[in-house]
């Protein structure tokens, strides 16, 4: 067996490493770095509360991470799940005693049809390079009366598909599509996917969108 070359290192595997506390970074496509903060990640931010008071009912937590909104949902008194493609994220965010489940958000996630809310945190609406794509399945995973909950980047930050990989201990993973966007790229391409902004606020120096279907439902 040969042995794994650098190159081919998977990102979750170094996803994984920044969980487990290690010093991990994003490098783009021009050589620039920053680093990956899942130690913030793991705690309540400022800003958090305001998010957890716009659930009210069954909230879908999508890239859970080690599962801190989770556990402030579940907290509230609300059914809440934490969902991540990464096992030890999954492991971590059950060691809060709230409900968590290996699953990829395009393929696997549960309860299609039947949430309240779903929440793209910390990032999130990145997950997979597409808000457009990943946007559109939130809206299939929403009750008729659901809310999608987004935190986007700050103000006048614009929109941008971003190739990068995770690097660690000279390890560099395979490059992978990520997008970030502020409030006005995420209210455009919600609208092309049948969402409208019914609020947006600040809170602890973040930016959130709550998103809805249309009063007649979601597109057939």
């Amino acid at each position: 067996m040969t042995s794994l070359q650098l190159s081919d290192t998977l990102p979750i595997h170094l996803y994984e490493r920044a969980l487990a506390g290690h010093p991990v970074g994003v490098q783009l496509e021009d050589g620039t770095h920053a680093p990956l903060t899942a130690d913030v990640w793991s705690r309540p931010r400022p800003g958090d509360g305001s998010v957890v008071s716009r659930c009210h009912g069954a909230t879908l937590d999508v890239g859970c991470g080690s599962g801190r909104f989770t556990e402030a949902v579940a907290a509230a008194g609300l059914a809440a799940l934490g969902i991540d493609i990464s096992p030890h994220a999954v492991r971590l965010a059950r060691r809060r005693g709230v409900q968590a489940r290996q699953r990829d958000v395009f393929a696997q996630a549960p309860s299609l049809g039947r949430w309240k809310h779903v929440l793209l945190m910390d990032g999130n609406i990145g997950i997979g390079g597409d808000p457009g794509h990943l946007l559109q399945r939130c809206r299939e995973l929403l009750a008729r009366d659901g809310t999608v909950l987004v935190e986007t980047g700050p103000p006048g930050t614009g929109s941008r598909g971003l190739l990068v990989r995770l690097v660690h201990a000279g390890a560099s993973s395979r490059p992978f599509r990520w997008h970030v966007s502020d409030a006005n790229g995420i209210r455009s391409v919600a609208a092309a996917m049948g969402l409208r902004a019914t609020d947006e606020w600040t809170a602890g120096g973040r930016w959130f969108l709550e998103l809805s279907p249309p009063a007649t439902g979601r597109l057939s």
